[in-house]
């Protein structure tokens, strides 16, 4: 029969297992992260292009797709890499689905980029196609952070991805003032999709400060230069604050592209810190659980070979009451106690994991009901997104409850509801 020992042997190779993944995995976010970033400065180049009619970024546009073409093949590298077939990854149905549906969107760009070189769409359809493929790379990562089962690492993939998704509200606000600048003109649609996305980047920032380590809350204050957002103000001043139907100083869409690329660009540099930092994370618990693992072993080898002695002698020592193992009783107390000591410390740990884990996974399960909720709203009211989150934030607001309070009500009125006409 196995002794307990044994099973714990079996349980930190489980471990080992499931840390590997989450290695695979975190390496496959910062690659996403990557290509992410780049198809949110061609989006906004692009919207200067159209918007322009072609007269501005032409040529930063030609450089901006190579780069992404790169970025892009490395990223198909990646889910190569991830074994479809493993079940070892906890949430994997899940995962594997968002990639099998953000590959058609990857495989769509070409497509995208000629009507786009040819005029043929504008920069509002053109926001829309990448903002879509976009929400499906993060969405991948939504699914690493959900399917984390160490809370240390768990909270690094809750952080990284709020910082995530504020920087793609980040990158759609440049591209809302790029369009906007560039074509001379705003409108009020315009100017509450502006002011619901600066609201959705500090809401997301504010959640990447509650889940991140001190040390890059610190580097996200550090890397927003004080002149850079003073500028970054007026600019939103000008445009937002200017009636329906005013023109807009077309010359400033350079000047707008460029204040908001070198704030997304420190952006990038934060994400990289805790891309790196979450590798380093990974890679010191695995080493930490295979000296566990090690010692372990080591612990259960000299079990399994004093049984042995044990055995022997019993079978050779003459038969006599006295008769005792020189190395003493082969389950001694000293080795037991040690024993059931790893045993009531490994399920302490496992239950401050379990608890930690409890905690971050919350913050994931509030924003699946936020989405959902907003996905109703959307569907029954012919809204989008933002109109739908402006409504449960709004209301929220007035009723002085939480967002998540709010979408839970609305999600147990669905049933109530009357059947989608378009459906």
């Amino acid at each position: 029969m196995k002794s307990g020992l044994s099973f714990l042997v079996g349980a930190l190779r489980c471990e080992i297992d499931e840390l590997e993944q989450l290695a695979r995995t975190s390496a496959l976010v910062a690659t996403i992260g990557r290509l992410v970033h780049a198809l949110q400065r061609e989006r906004g180049i692009s919207n200067v292009l159209l918007a322009s009619r072609g007269q501005r970024f032409a040529a930063q546009r030609d450089a901006q797709i190579a780069e992404c073409l790169r970025l892009e093949q490395a990223v198909r590298l990646a889910f190569d890499q991830l074994d479809a077939a493993d079940g070892r990854i906890g949430n994997g149905a899940r995962l594997f689905s968002r990639i099998a549906w953000v590959l058609p969107g990857m495989d769509a760009l070409p497509g995208l980029r000629h009507r786009i070189g040819a005029l043929a769409i504008d920069a509002a359809q053109s926001t829309a196609a990448f903002g879509k493929l976009i929400a499906g790379l993060i969405a991948v990562v939504f699914e690493a952070a959900d399917g984390a089962t160490d809370p240390e690492i768990s909270r690094l993939l809750v952080a990284l991805f709020n910082f995530m998704q504020g920087k793609e509200f980040a990158g759609q606000e440049r591209a809302c003032g790029a369009a906007a600048f560039a074509s001379g003109r705003n409108d009020g649609a315009r100017q509450q999709q502006w002011l619901h996305l600066i609201a959705s980047q500090e809401h997301c920032f504010a959640l990447f400060a509650d889940f991140a380590a001190p040390a890059l809350a610190e580097l996200w204050g550090a890397v927003q230069a004080a002149a850079q957002l003073a500028e970054l103000e007026r600019l939103r001043r000008i445009a937002c604050a200017a009636p329906a139907g005013v023109a807009l100083d077309s010359e400033l869409s350079q000047a707008w592209f460029d204040c908001c690329t070198r704030r997304i660009d420190a952006m990038q540099a934060v994400e990289e810190r805790l891309g790196a930092d979450l590798r380093q994370l990974c890679l010191h618990k695995t080493t930490q659980a295979r000296g566990e693992l090690q010692a372990h072993e080591a612990l259960l080898a000299s079990l399994q070979g004093e049984r042995g002695a044990a055995a022997d002698f019993f079978l050779d020592a003459p038969a006599t009451p006295d008769a005792a193992p020189a190395s003493g009783a082969p389950y001694g107390r000293q080795l037991e106690r040690s024993i059931l000591d790893m045993v009531q410390e490994q399920s302490r740990r496992l239950q401050a994991m379990g608890d930690e884990l409890d905690t971050v996974r919350a913050a994931l399960n509030e924003r699946k009901l936020v989405e959902r909720a907003k996905g109703l709203l959307m569907a029954h009211r012919r809204i989008r997104e933002e109109e739908a989150h402006k409504m449960l934030r709004q209301t929220a607001m007035n009723q002085g409850r939480r967002l998540v309070e709010v979408a839970e009500s609305v999600l147990a009125m669905a049933e109530y509801l009357p059947a989608d006409k378009a459906s």
